[in-house]
This record gives structure tokens, sequence and C-alpha cells, in this order.
């Protein structure tokens, strides 16, 4: 139990185990509200920032590509 006496009874059991099962709840309920959500942030600047070197990357070949047809 959380004043640190072992349970004696079947309901102090049964109390003992409801109270670790809530503790479980609200640390699940603060991993998917909070770290999830901070991960998901960073993912779409992760994303952000590849879409934008992609880009770099294809005008970049665009104008090779035109320097060696002659287009300019």
């Amino acid at each position: 139990m959380a004043n640190g006496k072992k349970p004696q009874t079947t309901g102090e059991h049964i109390v003992s185990l409801y109270g670790h099962v809530t503790g479980l709840k609200k640390d699940i309920c603060e991993i998917k509200n909070n770290h999830l959500k901070h991960i998901h942030e960073d993912i779409d600047k992760t994303a952000r920032k590849i879409d934008y070197i992609l880009g770099l990357i294809i005008v970049a070949l665009g104008a090779i590509a035109g320097k060696f047809f002659g287009v300019y």
C-alpha cells in the first residue's frame, strides 16, 4: 500500500491493486497527452526541413540539367 504496509486481507490487496491501476492510467494519459504531442511536433519540424532540402536538390539538378542541355 502507499503507506509502506503490506496488505493483510483480500480487500486490502484489491484496494492496493486498484491504486496501482489508477496510477498506471494516469501515467499513460500523461504520456499520451504530453510526450507524444511533443514527438509529433518534432517529426513535423524535421519533415519540413527534409522537404526544403529536397526542393533545393531538385532545383539544383534542374539548373545543372539546363546547363548541360543548353537551355540556359
